[in-house]
């Protein structure tokens, strides 16, 4: 294989991992704000998803640092698109102050 096929590689299991672990961080999230013991979840998962993700980042790299570019590069690509898929992180301002009016009347 010649190295730019095992840089898309290292670059697509890079997306994977960081879906795998953003994405177990939004279910967390999720699963926390319901649960009675939130910091066990958040804890628990955190320790899980790195426990899947270093290693994966260790044995994708093959002790070259060019794959581990490529696999971090993919990494933080798909932290972007889940960004994105998520939808905007604020609410427009009108729709706040028109929620915030409604709630003080009578």
């Amino acid at each position: 294989m010649n190295n730019l096929s095992v840089w898309i590689l290292a670059w697509a299991a890079g997306g994977v991992l960081g879906a795998l672990f953003f994405g177990g961080l939004w279910w967390t999230v999720r699963r926390s704000i319901i649960s009675a013991h939130p910091a066990l979840w958040v804890l628990g998962s955190l320790l899980l998803r790195i426990a899947l993700v270093l290693p994966a980042f260790y044995l994708v790299a093959g002790g070259r640092w060019e794959r581990a570019l490529a696999c971090l590069l993919g990494f933080l690509m798909a932290r972007g698109v889940l960004i994105w898929l998520a939808g905007p992180l604020h609410r427009q301002p009108e729709a706040a102050t028109r929620e915030a009016g409604h709630a003080s009347q009578p």
